[in-house]
């Protein structure tokens, strides 16, 4: 299915929209995991967003399976897990220069603007978050249209 399609499609247009709130699902599972291993477990904040966006990939690929593209029903699961996971799995390796690039601009940029903590948030976890949210973003399409091609590519 070539990207022109897929934008002039209607029905696309709509799996591209449940897509999205998968992914904005997957967001919450993605933030709340990174937030939670680096303050309750200490784990450094690049391997936080590595096990946040693992977890992530569980929860988008069994919504992405039945409720986006519920008539990809040709292939094994097995089979869409496997693709699915090596699709984000490229992500995971856009996303994470990306997050590494901009996390510590962020951090100083909330630093220099005298960013007065209130209870968990400071400047830090708000550069954490700005970076992690432009690297969702941007993975997001890479993952929406490759998966559509790749993964989902038995439905009409």
């Amino acid at each position: 299915m070539k990207l022109k399609s897929i934008l002039k499609n209607p029905r696309e247009r709509e799996r591209f929209l449940k897509f999205s709130v998968v992914g904005a699902f997957g967001a919450l599972v993605d933030f709340s995991t990174f937030h939670l291993l680096m303050s309750l477990l200490g784990i450094s904040p690049v391997l936080s967003q590595v096990f946040s966006f693992t977890a992530a990939i569980i929860s988008n690929f069994v919504w992405n399976r039945f409720w986006t593209y519920p008539d990809s029903r040709s292939k094994p699961l097995s089979h869409q897990l496997i693709t699915f996971f090596a699709v984000n799995i490229i992500g995971l390796g856009i996303r994470t220069p990306i997050f590494s690039g901009l996390e510590d601009p962020f951090r100083r940029l909330f630093l220099q603007i005298q960013f007065l903590p209130i209870g968990f948030v400071t400047a830090d976890r708000l550069g954490y978050t700005f970076a992690l949210g432009i690297a969702v973003v941007v993975v997001m399409f890479w993952n929406f249209f490759i998966n559509r091609v790749w993964t989902y590519n038995d439905v009409e």
